[in-house]
């Protein structure tokens, strides 16, 4: 679970990083969603309404060529098409409905844009016919080292479109919706998993060869395969056949993902829902635990948001090298590595969450993602409260914190147009800073109101588009309806004023600003005939922050609450209470309902900053950041376990070994108690690199009398103790 992983990123495709990549709960830098490329809004003049696509992948040659005939609406009368295709594709030809070849030429600054000039101009609502002929290649190759995500991939292991590849040519991304015809031709080996509804068996489409027989599923040998509602059937093992998957979108939607691999079909149900979940032969088993948990999510989302309209969902393993996990309508995708026997459930509720935000409600442009990307994040930790109380749910809010502090002054929410979709930055910005500007609000107008809001949106706005002032506009109407009087907010604390509270300066602060505020108390305590008065003032560095902030004070008695109106840099306050307040208890914001700063979080930050560089390899640069966190907390071992890592796969085994040793020695709390176990396993691999086996043995023993299971640490421990580790293993 925590070693450490090489990501092969890909070149122009990473380019187009996408809001749905989610990342692992354990990763701040948390999810997102395919969104845009950098742009306020779609303004091409056509909009595609219908695609039939044609795409033979080759495994061999890692290349792709297509064919596409796409039907477009004008909204605006004129002579140019604008499309988005992805600069690795080279275009071979673009024809009109009556075949005639058309010139066409690609944007330097932009070159993800492709123009193709009519010989006439097109009146408002006219409509018009294109075909495509375009090709190139789908490997792993990286030319751009700002950009780490690739979305398209091909390969003799399998391999994987994903939308924000723009393999095909897209208009109006990420608010885009179409029906249309997917056909995908691929190696006999391999299966297509993806969106859309399966029109049946796959074809064989080999020159000078007889139709293969559609194959059986299970264990009957005559049965005829049963068709996912998402996707088609395992094809059979030929290695040189070629098999044609054909998909239909007959309802208007965001399709076009699809996973190619050795994938195998289990069709499962759970709670009344349908399942069709892909994985190699090997991990079948998993299937049910997989429908299950799944299933738990879309019940509590269908009770929080609504019902989405067609409960069915495809759950596939997505080939590794790629991002933690994908989603697409009706269809949940988990990368190989964090594919494990009991499901990440909380990698799931940011997938399922998708569903309805994302999906279903679109951003109405690259500025309005946080509305998709940020509720879909913060949704993940309303099923973690759900399932494990608020102790899951404060695990959630440490991660989007620590994320939310990694890049936040990148740019102001509002304005993700700025940053590059799927880079860390958007994903801090957007995603994690996104997540806690939702339990914010969450805690301004109480969890009644909020969950009445989020309905609301959801109703309103299902299978459209909205942009951030659309929610703010509901959030104003929500707010000015008292909660119920028997409810206290959140952590039973006291709800805020009875007065419905003015938004505008929360949302203007938390979506139009940049910065986070790190507090600071200085207070004097006077005894008074009724008991007790704090009379201090608060400092932090953001001139124009405002807030009305919840104060703790605890006491020889029962802990008082109280409320401080903090406004600009220095905000004095006067609080009474009765019982007599505790040395150093005084609290600001106990609860953590703010996004704040504070030396911990920033020291954990800088470390998640290097675990992003380590997955994609940049050890050294990864190291950098370790003993920047180590400069701030020299007994950080965090920071020590994770430049131990670092160490070991530069096979710097020295340095390695002794990082482990300076984790056993550092300060641990609950959270980062794990790293004492899997220094003794790390330990005990270096041993025996080295080739002594005694002292590794030595480790690995210590490692199973921590009793400590995180990852599968005594699994890997036991292991170890029976066979002796090598490089490379």
């Amino acid at each position: 679970m925590f070693k450490l992983r090489l990501t092969v990123l890909l070149t122009a495709l990473a380019a187009f990083a996408a809001s749905g990549l989610a990342q692992s709960p354990g990763q701040p830098q948390g999810p997102g969603r395919p969104v845009a490329p950098v742009q306020t809004a779609p303004t091409a003049a056509f909009r595609a309404t219908n695609y039939d696509i044609r795409a033979s992948l080759d495994a061999n040659g890692q290349v792709m060529n297509a064919q596409a005939k796409v039907d477009f609406v004008a909204d605006d009368a004129a002579r140019e098409v604008e499309v988005e295709l992805n600069p690795s594709l080279r275009v071979n030809s673009v024809l009109d409905g009556a075949g005639k070849p058309l010139t066409f030429d690609r944007d330097d600054n932009a070159n993800q844009k492709l123009t193709i000039t009519l010989p006439d101009a097109v009146p408002a609502g006219g409509k018009l016919t294109l075909q495509f002929d375009y090709g190139g290649p789908l490997s792993g190759r990286i030319t751009d080292p700002s950009e780490g995500v690739r979305l398209a991939y091909i390969g003799k292991e399998g391999g994987y479109l994903l939308l924000p590849a723009r393999w095909f040519p897209l208009t109006g991304f990420p608010s885009t919706r179409y029906t249309g015809t997917f056909q995908i031709e691929v190696p006999g080996t391999m299966a297509v998993v993806g969106t859309g509804v399966s029109a049946g068996p796959p074809v064989s489409v080999t020159p000078k060869s007889a139709p293969a027989p559609p194959p059986a599923l299970g264990n009957s040998k005559s049965a005829a395969p049963a068709v996912s509602p998402r996707s088609a059937p395992p094809p059979p093992s030929m290695e040189n056949e070629r098999m044609l998957y054909t998909f239909r979108v007959d309802k208007p939607e965001a399709a076009g993902t699809f996973v190619i691999a050795p994938l195998q079909l289990s069709p499962v149900r759970a709670q009344g829902m349908s399942f069709s979940i892909y994985t190699p032969p090997a991990e079948a088993k998993t299937a049910q635990s997989y429908a299950d948990t799944a299933a738990r999510i879309l019940d509590f989302y269908n009770g929080e948001f609504g019902a989405l309209p067609d409960p069915s969902m495809t759950i596939a393993q997505l080939p590794d090298g790629t991002v933690d996990g994908f989603a697409a309508p009706g269809l949940l995708l988990v990368s190989a590595h964090q594919w494990t026997a009991q499901p990440n459930a909380r990698l799931l509720a940011n997938l399922a969450a998708q569903q309805w935000w994302g999906e279903r409600v679109m951003a109405a442009s690259a500025s309005d993602v946080w509305i998709t990307d940020g509720l879909a994040r913060y949704s993940e930790g309303l099923y973690a409260e759900e399932a494990t109380g608020k102790e899951g749910l404060n695990k959630a809010l440490e991660d989007f914190a620590v994320g939310a502090l990694m890049f936040d002054d990148a740019a102001p929410i509002a304005e993700a147009k700025r940053l590059a979709p799927g880079s860390e930055e958007y994903r801090s910005v957007v995603v994690n800073k996104g997540a806690m500007v939702f339990h914010m609000l969450r805690a301004i107008i109480g969890d009644a109101n909020f969950s009445a809001l989020l309905k609301d949106f959801y109703s309103r706005y299902a299978g459209k588009t909205a942009r951030i002032r659309d929610f703010e506009q509901l959030a104003d109407a929500r707010a000015a309806q008292p909660a119920p009087q028997e409810y206290k907010g959140l952590g039973n604390a006291p709800v805020a004023d009875a007065e419905a509270p003015s938004l505008r300066p929360f949302f203007t602060q938390w979506l139009r600003s940049t910065g986070v505020p790190e507090f600071k108390l200085e207070y004097v305590i006077y005894r008074t005939k009724k008991g007790f008065r704090i009379v201090g003032k608060v400092k932090q560095d953001l001139d124009f922050f405002r807030m009305n902030v919840e104060m703790e004070v605890e006491t020889e008695g029962n802990p008082e609450f109280k409320k401080v109106d903090i406004a600009g840099k220095e905000s004095p306050f006067t609080v009474e209470t009765f019982g007599r307040p505790k040395p150093n208890g005084i609290i600001l914001d106990p609860h953590n309902f703010i996004l704040k700063s504070s030396q911990r979080l920033r020291v954990r930050g800088i470390i998640a900053r290097g675990e992003t560089l380590a997955e994609q390899g940049r050890y050294y640069d990864a190291i950098q950041q370790y003993q920047r966190a180590l400069e701030q907390d020299r007994t950080n071992a965090l920071a020590d376990f994770r430049m131990g890592e670092a160490f070991f796969y530069q096979r710097n085994y020295a340095a390695a070994a002794q990082s482990f040793r300076d984790t056993m020695e550092a300060s641990t709390d609950l959270t980062t108690r794990w790293t004492e176990v899997w220094s003794h396993i790390y330990l005990g691999r270096i041993y025996d690199i080295q080739g002594d086996r005694t002292r590794a043995v030595n480790e690995y023993s210590k490692a199973k009398q921590t009793g400590d299971d995180t990852g599968g640490a005594q699994a890997e421990a036991e292991k170890s103790l029976k066979k002796a580790y090598s490089e490379g293993s």
